[in-house]
């Protein structure tokens, strides 16, 4: 059967090349329609038998028959077969367990802060109260303030009300003062149901002056020399074990074991100590120097609240602070300096929220307390993160950058921790708290660069201060906590919930006590605090530490017996002590190097300093060992807070 050809009166004229052109780039061929099946015979052709004749079409079947292919030069694909489009979602369930996903479910390949980025990504919705007076919807940095006390007040019997704010600013720049952050509504002091929180960042009041800035640091450099040292810490410890045990000390190769062995077990106590840090040591230390790149996707992060908490009694602390890290907000428009502090002490003209006296907790006293209702206050999400300080504690800028950083290319990380000096003010004005602080240095820089780097769970806690935490974790996790050492009950919890912590290549730098009696009520807190924990670990450590009192005993008891009994000792024992002993005190030498080497001192001071270490370690050890023996006979019954 043969179709029949249209009258040529009904055939459109072609078309010029120049419009053929025109067609093919408007009407790619893959957008042109295709049918999918070959086309069938249907009973609405009517054919004369033994005739070609033409086909008849009935307008009234059902269905209707399938078209022809189009005419290219009549054929409209956009009118009559418009192209949809498709959609797609990788979304998953919500798991508590699960690291901090992006809202959106797409990768993080864009900053944040321009202007595509912004369409990409709308503003996230946020939930207040309804109904709400427009002079009670305190802004900061274009963020809506919830308030805290709303819930108790009126019961949450109001619905909830969906309001949209960006939760970025344009980025300007702080050179003048027409192009500062934009200020919003105020409030007045007193007269609002917000008193406690600014009303805008007094950041950008005062201009910067680079010469005058407190936090300095050498921390690239330091950095850069401790990640090639681990080869030195080998030669060195090993070193000193080696000429202790084989040419220092006479032990018996034949003896495996007398009756003085029995007393000089104390000697070995603290070994397994020694051991995890010797570990920590002889690792490899991780640097971003060959990890972190541009071309690497970046997670997304709004704000970064580097956030000083200080009861506000100590001005002269609050003041130092706020002027050392008020600039840090000019280096990423993410970055808010904060100050947290406890009612009444509040200070103008600076980033102060002061806790309420009549905010309470289930549970948790003065510093935890007030970060829970820190944490209300600022309704995290989960592209929040919040740098924890304590009030004597400053960040130089480098260590700024490198934090963002971790926060933009560590994706799998929920938590992070980096190393603290103590090197900040009245370095080396009193040396014994001085050395006995670079034992806290050489144990971040031992055991915990082990957790933190190749374990990546807080087994051993966490310092309360240089603890960078998602806001995803402080809601799951909570400050609502009653033990005195938050800092660890809050990383035994983060670890319960199965976040992750890693190792940020920064430091703080801070000071030591300065009184007896300060430095042995500081110590006696972390001891008792963590021994009171639930968890069976932190009891572990905590009775590592009860061990290195009775080390000391030995040590003392030893002298005097020893030339009653002259009797030998095994190698297999000496090459243990020796092993502890030269480890330990190798952390103390290692954290004044460190510490001198960042604080710019004179290289001919610094060798000076070393055999120093040594001598003063010894008085150091001593006060360690009171202070323990002050917390098992008197423990605190409330958080003491010390003078610095």
């Amino acid at each position: 059967m043969a179709l029949q050809r249209a009258p040529s009166d009904r055939v459109p004229p072609p078309l010029s090349p120049d419009a053929q052109r025109t067609f093919q780039n408007q009407y790619p061929p893959q957008q042109q329609y295709r049918p999918p099946q070959p086309m069938r015979q249907n009973s609405n052709f009517s054919q004369s038998s033994g005739n070609s004749g033409p086909q008849t079409f009935n307008p009234h079947s059902f269905p209707p028959p399938r078209p022809y292919a189009p005419n290219p030069q009549t054929y409209v694909p956009q009118q009559q077969y418009p192209q949809q489009q498709v959609y797609t979602s990788n979304y998953v369930p919500y798991n508590p367990r699960a690291p901090p996903q992006n809202a959106y479910n797409v990768p993080y390949q864009q900053n944040q802060y321009d202007p595509n980025y912004q369409q990409q990504f709308p503003p996230q919705t946020q939930y207040v109260q309804a109904q709400r007076p427009p002079s009670h919807k305190s802004q900061e940095h274009g963020r809506p303030w919830l308030d805290s006390n709303s819930d108790s007040s009126d019961g949450g019997s109001r619905p909830l009300q969906v309001v949209q704010q960006p939760l970025v600013q344009e980025v300007i720049s702080p050179t003048s003062s027409q192009n500062r952050r934009p200020s919003f509504p105020s409030l007045k002091r007193g007269t609002s149901r917000k008193p406690n929180v600014p009303n805008r960042s007094y950041a950008f009041d005062a201009p910067d002056d680079a010469t005058k800035r407190t936090n300095k640091g050498n921390t690239r450099a330091v950095m850069t020399m401790l990640a090639d040292m681990w080869l030195i810490h080998m030669i060195v410890i090993f070193g000193l074990v080696y000429v202790q045990t084989f040419m220092l000390w006479n032990y018996d190769d034949e003896l495996l074991w007398n009756w003085t062995c029995y007393y000089k077990l104390g000697w070995l106590l603290p070994t397994p100590y020694t051991i995890i840090c010797l570990f920590g040591l002889i690792m490899p230390y991780r640097t971003p120097r060959f990890l972190y790149h541009d071309k690497l996707a970046k997670r997304r992060c709004d704000n970064l609240y580097i956030l000083t908490v200080t009861r506000g009694n100590n001005r002269e602390a609050v003041y130092r602070s706020w002027n050392a890290h008020r600039h840090l907000e000019r280096i990423h428009p993410s970055v808010r300096v904060h100050v947290l502090t406890d009612e009444p002490y509040f200070f103008e003209n600076i980033n102060c929220y002061t806790c309420p006296k009549t905010f309470a907790t289930a549970k948790s006293k003065y510093k935890a307390r007030a970060l829970e209702w820190y944490r209300q206050t600022m309704a995290y999400t989960e592209f929040d993160w919040i740098l924890h300080l304590d009030e004597e504690s400053v960040i130089d800028d480098e260590s700024v950058r490198r934090v963002l950083e971790y926060i933009w290319y560590e994706t799998d990380m929920h938590m992070g921790q980096g190393p603290i000096l103590y090197n900040q003010y009245r370095y080396w004005k009193n040396w014994i708290f001085t050395v006995a602080d670079a034992l806290r240095v050489g144990d971040d820089l031992s055991r915990f660069h082990l957790q933190l780097t190749y374990i990546k769970r807080p087994i051993w806690g966490c310092h309360g201060s240089f603890l960078l935490v998602n806001g995803l974790v402080e809601n799951a996790v909570t400050w609502d906590l009653g033990s005195l050492t938050e800092d660890y009950e809050f990383a035994m919890a983060a670890w319960k919930y199965g976040f992750k912590v890693g190792k940020i290549p920064a430091f703080i730098r801070e000071q030591s006590p300065q009184g007896v009696l300060d430095f042995m009520k500081q110590r006696r807190r972390w001891f008792v605090g963590i021994w009171r924990l639930k968890h069976p670990l932190p009891k572990i450590w905590a009775g590592f530490w009860t061990f290195g009192t009775l080390c000391l005993f030995t040590t003392i008891a030893t002298i005097p017996l020893g030339f009653f009994y002259q009797y030998g000792v095994p190698r297999w024992f000496g090459l243990l002590k020796d092993l502890t002993s030269s480890t330990f005190l190798y952390l103390y030498v290692l954290g004044i190097f460190v510490q001198d080497l960042d604080k710019g001192k004179h290289p001919l001071l610094v060798v000076v300093h070393l055999p120093l270490t040594l001598i003063v370690s010894f008085i150091a050890v001593l006060l360690e060992t009171a202070s323990v023996l002050y917390g098992i006979i008197f423990p605190p019954k409330d958080f003491d807070v010390i003078k610095k």
